[in-house]
């Protein structure tokens, strides 16, 4: 849970900074480019956090990985401070969170919508305009396909999920009357 607090903290805090400079977009594409390499590259990630490597040398493996891409002076310094304060290992949380904190400002939801089968553009487009209405936001909808619901829908926005699948009305039906056999 700490770990969380601290991960919200840094993000908060490149996102008033983002707002002051007018680009919390920007930011948001460059630590987002840049938690991707870090966490999906186990070895540089280790190199960069692992603190059984010299701090020198892990200070020259990320300064040569900010020397290579295309970053605003804003991010440069967020990351050597994360780097300094020994928080690196949070980047992929802070991403995570700074993600979420940009897409409340702009008024964007991002919303998952899993189907047991394909879904027609149509009732995409449906559905988005459902949860946009009961939201209030804007919504980037992600739709996935799991043949194991065999039916209906499974909605997640944020902590929120709205399962209607027939798999889990099925699993309910198995535990009511399981329930009703005790009695």
């Amino acid at each position: 849970m700490k770990n969380l607090a601290i991960a919200r903290r840094y993000a908060k805090a490149l996102l008033l900074i983002g707002q002051q400079d007018e680009q919390t977009e920007r930011y948001r594409k460059e630590l987002d480019s840049v938690a991707a390499l870090v966490t999906g590259d186990r070895r540089l990630e280790q190199a960069i956090t692992n603190p059984l490597y010299e701090s020198a040398a892990r200070k020259r493996v990320l300064q040569s990985l900010i020397g290579r891409l295309t970053l605003s002076q804003a991010v440069e310094s967020f990351l050597v401070l994360l780097f300094e304060k020994g928080r690196m290992g949070f980047l992929g949380a802070i991403n995570d969170f700074y993600q979420k904190l940009a897409d409340e400002l702009k008024g964007v939801a991002r919303a998952t919508v899993t189907s047991a089968g394909e879904l027609s553009s149509d009732a995409v487009e449906r559905i988005r305009d459902a949860l946009s209405k009961r939201t209030g936001k804007k919504i980037v909808l992600e739709v996935k396909q799991d043949d194991r619901l065999i039916g209906g829908l499974v909605t997640q926005i944020g902590d929120l999920v709205l399962d209607g699948s027939i798999r889990t009305q099925l699993l309910n039906m198995r535990e009511s009357l399981k329930k009703g056999e005790g009695a």
